[in-house]
This record gives structure tokens, C-alpha cells and sequence, in this order.
């Protein structure tokens, strides 16, 4: 999740939070240019068959943030100012699953966008969904559990000057990890909830100025994160005993992004660019290049996730555009 500059934009997030943002009616959605095949250099990968699966409330601050596929095709979707979750099924309908109160106060304290909101979203193999709560306030901001019955569960409290981002399940050492984009840090806690601790602090993870550690994958034996303020996508290495080494910078010049993933080639990866608005290929050589951008459709891109040949992409429209929204491509190689 990602309000970025330029400079007045950025200004305007961190004094007014996004809520003001957001104040302006919701027009009509922007169309979406026809799909078509984007070349690329021979054996990389493109999209086509791009489409809108699902359009959001922007008026009721549906600004859709972190995907969390599940079996069948549908998407759990994390919904920043609404403070919800929510179900996108295959056809496209949305279902709320949660709704998070706001807290004491109304939430102004929470850090840089001084509104609580719902961001990183994860579903544990069991079927098991959690989500992130940045509420500014201790005993409401965390990780949460959505139970069975609909009412969700607090299960790894956050110190209150946190603010949650990206949640990943690390199976193999059954623990959560959470990108702290305030502080540039990553934490663990247990699956089975109760403590968290910081896992690492590396400068790489700082922000500066604004907007540190956002998005996070486990890819290739170490965790990878991304770093809106400086452009950057870093990779830590796991120790063996789980713990956290040195960072190296492995992408650079990608302003403003906000999460990304894995196209399945080696170390590869889709970037979704909050600021421009687009869907970025980066190779393992760090070379880039733009898939799709605001002639697509793209809006306030927030998120993106690859299960075998669909990539999901998420529109916020935070910053740009109208049109909060969940889109559907088919992962090609050319």
C-alpha cells in the first residue's frame, strides 16, 4: 500500500491522510483499452487477455489493496480506507467478509497516512485467511484472523506506531512475516499467534522520508522485499536457524512501487508501480520493462499476484484515477 509523490501528492497524503483523497465522487469507470498482447524480448514473459474482473466502491473507500488467491479462482482482497476484506469471485462478485471498526479516536494516529486502514492479506493452507489492521493504537493494530463465524480475531498484536503492510505465511518455519513500512523493518511472529519480534532492521528497509519496506515475497531461499521510497527491490537471505542476513539490492530505479511477484521464470518478477500507474517486468539482470500502464487501465496500481498462467492486478486508485478494480491477464511467454 503506497500514497507516493510527486512532491504535492505525497505532501498532500501525509498532512490531509488518504481520506481526503478519496473525498471526491466516484465517476464513471475509465474504459479499458482492448487487450492485446504486449511484445517482449523473445523467451521473456507478456500478458494478454486483459480485463476488469471486478470494479470497487471508491466513493465508500474501497481502495483495493493485497491479493490472496484461493483455490477455484476467486481473490481475497484487503480494502484500505474501508477498513474491510473481501471475496472477488470467478464471475466477479464481491462479497464483504469483514469490516473493521474504527478505533477510539477515529484513528488519526495512525502512522503516515493518519487514517486506519486494512492492508496485506494471506491464506494459510488450511484455508485460513489474515489480514493486516493499521489502527494506530495498541490492542487493534496486527495481524488478524477472520473466523469461520465472520467476526475476526486480533492473534499477533503490533506496537501502535507500526504500519503493517504486506503479510506473508513462511510455511516452512510456520511464522508470519510483516513488512513495517513506518518503520523499514520485517517482524515474525508465531502461525499460532502471540509475540512478534523484529526479524530485520537492515537500512535497506528504511524509508526515506515517507514510505519504506512495502511488498515481500519468500522466493528462491530468502525473503525479498520491496522499499517504495528508494525504488528499490532487496533480497535478504534465510539463515539456517530462520534468521535474516545481509540485504542486497537486486532492482533499482522502480519509484513508488508497492508489491510484486514472481512470474515463475527463475527470479524474474511483476512490479506493481502505485505512483505510474503501471505493471512492470523486471528480469533477473535488473532490466525493465512497462507491461501495462494507464492505456490499459491501470490506476493507482497496488498489487499483484501470479498463480500459474493469471496474473491478478490490483487498482487502488489512490492517486490516479477513479476506477478502484481487480484485473485478470493470462501470463505468456514470447
Amino acid at each position: 500500500m503506497s500514497p507516493y509523490r510527486p512532491t504535492g501528492l505525497r505532501r498532500r497524503a501525509a498532512t490531509l491522510g488518504l481520506t481526503a483523497l478519496l473525498a471526491a465522487a466516484p465517476a464513471a469507470p475509465a474504459a479499458v483499452a482492448a487487450p492485446a498482447t504486449i511484445p517482449a524480448h523473445p523467451a521473456h514473459t507478456c500478458l494478454g487477455d486483459v480485463r476488469v474482473l471486478a470494479h470497487f466502491d471508491r466513493g465508500a473507500g474501497q481502495v483495493a489493496e493485497s491479493i490472496a488467491p484461493e483455490p477455484g479462482g476467486s481473490v481475497v482482497i484487503g480494502m484500505i480506507l474501508a477498513r474491510q476484506v473481501v471475496r472477488v469471485a470467478r464471475n466477479g462478485a464481491v462479497q464483504v467478509l469483514a469490516t473493521m471498526p474504527l478505533p477510539p479516536g477515529g484513528g488519526t494516529t495512525t502512522p503516515i497516512v493518519g487514517a486506519p486502514n486494512v492492508t496485506g492479506v494471506a491464506r494459510s493452507d488450511s484455508g485460513a485467511v489474515y489480514f493486516l489492521y493499521s489502527s494506530g493504537q495498541g490492542g487493534l493494530t496486527g495481524i488478524w484472523q477472520l473466523r469461520p463465524s465472520g467476526e475476526p480475531r486480533l492473534v499477533v498484536p503490533l506496537p501502535a506506531d507500526t504500519f503493517p503492510n504486506a503479510l506473508v505465511i513462511d510455511g516452512r518455519r510456520h511464522r508470519f512475516l510483516v513488512t513495517d513500512s513506518a518503520g523499514g523493518r520485517i517482524w515474525q511472529a508465531p502461525l499460532s499467534g502471540g509475540e512478534a519480534s523484529v526479524w530485520s532492521a537492515d537500512p535497506a528497509l528504511a524509508p526515506a522520508g515517507f514510505f519504506g519496506a512495502n511488498g515481500m515475497k519468500i522466493h528462491d531461499g530468502a525473503v525479498w522485499a520491496s522499499n517504495s521510497d528508494r525504488g528499490t527491490i532487496v533480497r535478504i537471505p534465510v539463515t539456517k536457524d530462520g534468521g535474516s542476513g545481509r540485504a542486497e539490492v537486486r532492482a533499482t530505479g522502480l519509484e513508488g512501487i508497492d508489491d510484486f511477484d514472481f512470474t515463475g521464470r527463475g527470479t524474474e518478477i511483476l512490479a506493481a508501480i502505485n505512483e505510474g500507474s503501471k505493471l512492470v517486468r523486471v528480469s533477473a539482470d535488473g532490466a525493465q520493462e512497462t507491461l501495462l500502464d494507464a492505456k490499459n487501465g491501470m490506476q493507482g496500481t497496488t498489487a499483484v499476484r501470479v498463480r500459474g498462467n493469471h496474473v491478478y492486478v490490483t487498482n487502488g486508485a489512490n492517486l490516479a484515477g477513479n476506477n478502484p478494480n481487480l484485473m485478470l491477464a493470462q501470463l505468456r511467454r514470447c
